[in-house]
């Protein structure tokens, strides 16, 4: 099965971290990602621009809205996403739980994936 490791966090906390605090974060998580490489249980992952760099598309009364910003006003934005394969919803977890974000206040949503199969 495929799940989605949605990673989130608060960009203005992120930048209250030290350059040092967050050098160890990236670092960590590359040693994550080595991990979970060598497992065969990584498909992709990607990390993100800040949320300045985000447009919001909407279909308003027929017509396209492009917007500055990201969707959602939330405490924490999304920071990247990972696509793993494991054998259940537990192992995605368990996977999700080594992210090295958490520990300084970051948010994992776990999702499984459908496929969009042409029909």
């Amino acid at each position: 099965m495929k799940f989605m490791l949605m990673c989130c966090f608060d960009e203005k906390r992120w930048h209250a971290l030290s350059e040092a605090e967050r050098q160890k974060i990236m670092n960590d998580y590359g040693e994550f990602e080595r991990k979970i490489e060598s497992a065969g249980q990584r498909v992709t992952s990607v990390k993100l621009e800040p949320v300045a760099a985000a447009a919001t598309v909407r279909a308003k009364s027929s017509k396209v809205v492009s917007t500055d910003g990201p969707f959602a006003e939330t405490k924490e934005q999304l920071g990247g996403v990972h696509l793993i394969e494991c054998r259940d919803i537990d192992e995605a977890i368990s996977i999700a739980a080594r992210i090295p974000t958490l520990a300084a206040g970051g948010v994992v949503e776990v999702r499984p994936v459908q496929s969009m199969a042409a029909n």
